[in-house]
């Protein structure tokens, strides 16, 4: 199983080196580490790690800038640290992938299982994701071939089941899925209304 592989962005060099020790000392791999949000923008961006663990006292970019991105381009979920409790923070980062928040010095019995369960959320969250997708994609097929099936039902006085079967039979002949020949139909039946129209 390949490792997680984990970013740290953090103003604090002990900070840093405290969580890269226990990080790798867990088995976890650390792709790499920044200072200042520029930094980490560009190294999250050509690294793509599983997570990244980012410090709310960023220098430069803020690190809200940076959960941005992260959020934006759907590269990882966040563990944010802070040196002490606001809620303003946790306000404002609602609407990124920020998983947990760790008061500063971290303590080992607090990070790792926030590692853990950010990986295991995050991956929970983004198979949900794609099975919302396909049941859009099935959805918008399925409003699809509804229409094209209007259409040959009106324009051949056809039954429903048999505009169904026509359909399948096209999809079939051709190894296409039956929304390509559903929209095949669709744009035939707009384009000849066009020209109807010109006329």
């Amino acid at each position: 199983m390949r490792q997680p592989r984990i970013f740290l962005a953090s103003a604090d060099q002990t900070s840093l080196q405290s969580l890269r020790q226990v990080l790798q000392r867990e088995g976890y791999l650390v792709a790499g580490t920044a200072q200042d949000g520029s930094q980490a923008l560009r190294l999250i961006h050509t690294l793509h790690p599983d997570l990244v663990i980012l410090d709310s006292e960023l220098i430069g970019t803020g690190a809200l800038e940076v959960a941005r991105f992260i959020n934006e381009k759907q590269v990882a979920p966040i563990i944010m640290l802070a040196s002490s409790w606001h809620r303003n923070i946790i306000s404002k980062a609602r609407d990124f992938p920020v998983f947990a928040y760790l008061i500063k010095p971290v303590q080992e019995n607090a990070l790792l299982p926030a590692v853990e369960a950010a990986l295991a959320n995050y991956e929970k969250l983004a198979r949900l994701e794609e099975e919302v997708n396909k049941l859009k994609e099935t959805l918008a097929a399925r409003k699809l071939i509804e229409r094209a099936k209007g259409i040959l039902m009106e324009t051949l006085g056809i039954t429903e089941a048999e505009a169904y079967r026509r359909i399948q039979r096209q999809s079939m002949d051709r190894c296409v899925p039956m929304k390509t020949i559903a929209e095949a139909i669709i744009v035939a039946h707009d384009l000849q209304k066009e020209e109807q129209h010109k006329k």
